[in-house]
């Protein structure tokens, strides 16, 4: 069963301790710089291995030392649910141990 979208006061609430996510539009967004490109690719994979655990999957983009994340649920018409906001908590909790900010 597809999860309910999320109210921009839900999303806002949900999003209140994840420094960095924010809503942009059907989405909420992060950008973490890291400490060099390889610290970013091994964030990428670990990223990665919590999306398919989670089996949630964003957009995701590595920069030389970036990593950028966009997510939505594409079972709920493209919006933000409670899914994404799981996903955002997993990454933002481990983020500090790849040197992200």
């Amino acid at each position: 069963m597809p999860a309910a979208p999320l109210s921009p006061h839900e999303i806002e609430d949900g999003l209140r301790d994840l420094p960095g996510w924010t809503p942009d539009g059907d989405r909420i967004t992060c950008s973490y710089r890291l400490p060099s490109h390889v610290a970013a690719a091994a964030f990428t994979v670990h990223i990665a291995a919590i999306q398919d655990e989670l089996n949630h999957h964003s957009d995701l983009t590595l920069g030389y030392n970036t990593v950028t994340l966009a997510v939505n649920s594409h079972d709920a018409g493209g919006k933000v649910t409670g899914k994404d906001l799981a996903l955002a908590a997993r990454i933002s909790a481990v983020a500090p141990g790849h040197g992200a900010r």
